[in-house]
């Protein structure tokens, strides 16, 4: 054999050898997208808030919300008069509870509820309540380049949903969700969220603004982060219905 031919048959060995990096299936990169999302233990996050209907007028209200772990969160508005101490609480197996203050009754969302408008914004009750996508959505990877993975999100059997299904941008360095387009049954596109100003903060990825926008009613809802802290050890009886009245 000559010496071309056994350098041919070596190096075809070698390739032959080398471990060759395992492609991550969408569900894989779903999940890893939920964990970037929900990687803090708990937060503590001051927001305003600020609704622009089609011809431009703004209000604005100023909220809090805790998270602790992938399935509580609690929200509380501040401000202004009208909404001042509305509270809503998310729990695990999807239950939810509203607070409102002018009957000052706590009160179960029911589920035909879950899929209407949250307090006049452009998220919806589920859209507050949802975290891990993992646990709803089955994903199909569309596309994936050097920035971005992007995923169909398909309802799983048995989940209601308002949406047909969700197109799903994630990072190709970090595995943050970036944005995400809600398309209706009739596979129009209906709302479009935006993570902005992505950073670091204390370790972890973080949109300091987050926008939805609805283009059937030409509305959108544009949320700032004024104040966050992370992992600071919140109790668990911030999460009950007890506290949404204080």
């Amino acid at each position: 054999m000559s010496r071309i031919a056994v350098c041919t048959v070596i190096f075809s060995l070698l390739i032959t050898a080398a471990p060759v990096a395992q492609e991550l299936t969408a569900l894989e990169i779903l999940k890893k997208a939920d964990a970037v999302a929900n990687e803090p233990e708990d937060q503590d996050i001051k927001l305003k808030m600020i609704l622009i209907d089609k011809d431009g007028l703004e209000k604005e209200r100023e909220m809090i919300m805790l998270q602790k772990g992938t399935q509580k969160r609690r929200v509380k508005f501040l401000s202004p008069a009208d909404v001042k101490g509305l509270a809503f609480l998310g729990l695990p197996d999807d239950v939810m509870y509203l607070y409102l203050p002018a009957f000052k009754k706590v009160r179960r969302i029911a589920s035909h509820v879950k899929n209407t408008s949250f307090a006049g914004t452009d998220f919806t009750y589920d859209d507050m309540g949802s975290i891990n996508f993992a646990d709803d959505y089955d994903p199909i990877l569309l596309e994936k380049s050097e920035d971005f993975y992007v995923l169909r999100l398909t309802p799983k059997a048995g989940v209601k949903k308002d949406y047909g299904w969700l197109k799903m941008w994630v990072g190709g360095d970090n595995f943050y969700p970036v944005k995400i387009e809600f398309y209706d049954k009739d596979e129009k596109l209906w709302k479009v969220m935006e993570r902005k100003r992505i950073e670091k903060i204390d370790g972890h990825w973080t949109a300091r603004e987050v926008v939805m926008r609805d283009l059937k009613k030409r509305h959108r809802t544009e949320m700032v982060i004024q104040e966050v802290k992370f992992d600071t050890g919140l109790k668990d009886e911030l999460f009950t219905q007890r506290y949404l009245k204080r």
